[in-house]
């Protein structure tokens, strides 16, 4: 493994365009199960009912039983050593953008600047009627929480059946073709679109360095280099080999 943890380094720095897709594993460590596993938001909420826009909108308070769950959760949580991991990389000039299919904000926590999210951001609320917007810890107390219309608010989060942000999409599809080297992190890629920035960066010559506690379908096509563990702990170690490799 630090054999791979050092080639891995190497790709990184002599990168000139290094960019991240990260998923639920990644946060796993901050206590955020994700949504799909046996402790999750789904196995006691079916998304179908709960998590759709059409649900949201005939029935927002039985939509905001779920959502009050979630934000137990997310509210909670903290950025763990691969957000803090990935922070450092940007800050050292090694990581240009962080696309992530996670809403929980912990990238920004954890120090990263550059971040397009997928799936948009839990941190603040808006009003579907009249457009306002509000800090979702303004409104922590209220439940369900309401707009000064008094329209029920609904997360800025991307609920099934709505399309995911334009700018997120066009802009990840970009940055995939111009990469040189693509960190997966936490995440197997199978869903649609993000499945597709794999593929588009290597298609374009970028290096995959994938990072995931088991083996996943770009394992074996795709990824270059395979780091098997959690995301905190490869993470660290990378961070420590590119700044070994600084001294040399």
């Amino acid at each position: 493994m630090e054999e791979l943890i050092g080639q891995a380094a190497g790709i990184i720095m002599n990168s000139k365009f290094t960019m991240a897709l990260t998923g639920a594993g990644i946060s796993v460590e901050s206590g955020i199960p994700d949504f799909r596993s046996a402790d999750g938001l789904w196995a006691k909420f079916d998304p179908a009912e709960y998590a759709s826009i059409y649900s949201f909108r005939a029935k927002p308070e039985m939509v905001w039983e779920m959502l009050r769950e979630m934000d137990k959760v997310v509210s909670q949580a903290r950025p763990n050593k691969a957000h803090l991991g990935m922070g450092e990389l940007e800050e050292m000039g090694y990581l240009h953008c962080i696309i992530t299919q996670n809403i929980d904000n912990l990238h920004q926590m954890g120090g990263a600047k550059n971040v397009i999210e997928y799936h948009g951001n839990s941190s603040t609320l808006s009003c579907l009627w009249c457009g306002k917007r509000y800090k979702s810890d303004e409104k922590r107390d209220e439940y369900p929480p309401r707009c000064e219309c008094q329209k029920i608010l609904k997360p800025d989060v991307v609920f099934f059946g709505e399309a995911i942000p334009e700018y997120a999409l066009n802009r990840s599809f970009q940055l995939a073709s111009s990469a040189q080297a693509l960190m997966v992190v936490g995440t197997s890629a199978v869903v649609s679109p993000a499945n597709t920035i794999p593929a588009i960066a290597k298609q374009n010559g970028a290096k995959i360095i994938e990072i995931n506690t088991e083996r996943t379908h770009l394992t074996d096509s795709l990824t270059d280099i395979f780091l098997q563990g959690g995301a905190g702990k490869v993470i660290s170690a990378l961070v420590e080999a590119v700044k070994g490799n600084e001294k040399n």
